[in-house]
């Protein structure tokens, strides 16, 4: 297992200008399909079973909006946050026990928040336990084609049982684009606002890279960082996922490059031997590699975040991190290039998606509600500071105890039509230990 984790680990950067241009970024495991035919343009170790993190959060999202398809709940029905929800850390709302939030607001704070709390509160209001809730995610992503998928949390927080693919999570990102795409914003919200609070989406390719349109960022220390990220452009609608990548930098400049390939194909494309349906990729029958001594290990000067820009640390080498970050800055110039523009400046001011506790309000609501009167974020005391944008780290960051006691929200999605029922959750599943 070192050795295939040393191979997959392998980071060599070289500033030239091949480089440069072609704006490479390291990742353990990738895929780039096209999300209308599911054709397959790039796979490197996509069949490779690997923990998912966060990205966990877009099946618990498919199984919410399955639920919401077949009337069972709605956008505005009200979960209670129990006291297992509560104990979820570290990166969560951090209501109390009994706070009551709406689908729709706990479905805002999951996606762009990555609140475990919120993905635990839906877990049991769906499903009606964690377990019962993360057999039938099982079940339905097998069902999806996901063979390589096992779930045993709706958060992605470590557990051995926790398990995905690239592969796999290339075809959930295409069943949610192709069942929902009426509800395709729960994965490009740029930001929620609670309180005076507001939190950007961690997926940097938002506002940044032309045509991005998804989906979820996710970390946690055995599995690096993970990124499923979707653009459109002209009509033709990709899908890009990194696993295992160094830093939340090399994630995002590795989809950037990925996305930039399948959408300015060579003519000669054509040419080269197809790589098939996702769907039909072999799966590879081994244990997932567990990064954490790589990600969070004694040689790191600062523990990784899920918010950060560039990680300049390798390996505890004070060379190789200066190299390393010199040649990140290189690549984010290039990037942003007007000659190859994968990337856009530096992210701007963004309109954030007002969230909050209790029943639904409407507009009228929201606009008659005094800013002194929106509470702060749980925790937090009012202040007549400027609101600040946050961040956090999936699996690390502290998170707050307290609940907001005043609502705000934006608008719903409307009611999807109903369509094909699922089968009622299966018996229960016992969660597996936790990798760290």
């Amino acid at each position: 297992m070192k050795t295939l984790r040393a191979q997959l680990l392998g980071i060599a950067f070289s500033v030239s200008a091949a480089s440069l241009a072609a704006a490479p970024a390291w990742s353990a495991a990738s895929i780039l399909i096209d999300a209308d035919s599911g054709k397959v343009l790039r796979a490197e170790n996509a069949t490779y079973p690997w923990y998912p993190a966060s990205t966990t959060k877009l099946m618990t999202l498919y199984m919410t909006l399955s639920a919401i398809r077949d009337h069972k709940i709605t956008f505005d029905t009200l979960f209670t946050v129990s006291r297992n929800a509560n104990s979820q850390g570290p990166t969560k709302m951090g209501y109390p026990v009994g706070t009551q939030i709406t689908v729709d607001n706990a479905l805002k704070m999951m996606m762009v928040k990555s609140a475990n709390d919120m993905a635990v509160l839906l877990a049991e209001g769906v499903g009606g336990s964690v377990d019962d809730f993360s057999q039938a995610m099982t079940d339905t992503a097998h069902q999806l084609g996901m063979s390589e998928s096992n779930f045993v949390n709706p958060n992605g927080l470590p557990a051995d049982g926790q398990i995905t693919s690239a592969r796999d999570l290339a075809i959930l990102a295409r069943a949610l684009i192709r069942e929902f795409p009426e509800y395709s914003s729960y994965w490009h919200i740029p930001a929620i606002r609670y309180g005076r609070r507001i939190v950007r989406n961690y997926n940097p390719l938002l506002g940044r890279y032309p045509g991005a349109d998804g989906m979820k960022t996710g970390f946690i220390c055995a599995s690096g960082f993970n990124l499923v990220a979707t653009a459109t452009r002209n009509n033709k609608h990709l899908i890009a996922v990194v696993l295992g990548a160094p830093s939340g930098a090399a994630r995002a400049m590795k989809a950037a490059e990925m996305l930039e390939s399948g959408f300015n194909q060579n003519p000669l494309a054509w040419l080269t031997p197809s790589l098939g349906q996702v769907d039909a990729l072999a799966p590879i029958d081994a244990a997932p590699p567990n990064l954490k001594d790589e990600m969070c290990g004694g040689h790191r000067k600062h523990a990784p975040a899920e918010d950060e820009d560039i990680d300049a640390d390798a390996g505890g080498n004070a060379d190789a991190a200066a190299a390393m970050s010199q040649t990140h800055s290189f690549l984010l110039s290039a990037l942003r290039a007007p000659t190859n523009p994968q990337l856009l400046s530096d992210l701007g001011p963004v309109d954030p998606v007002v969230v909050y506790t209790g029943p639904t309000r409407s507009p009228d609501q929201l606009a008659t509600l005094p800013t002194d009167d929106i509470a702060d974020e749980p925790g937090k005391k009012k202040t007549k500071h400027k609101t600040k944008t946050a961040h956090a780290a999936d699996d690390q960051a502290p998170a707050p105890q307290k609940p907001a006691d005043k609502k705000s929200a934006a608008l719903k999605p409307t009611e999807a039509k109903p369509a094909a029922g699922t089968a009622a959750p299966p018996k229960k599943k016992p969660a597996a230990a936790a990798t760290q």
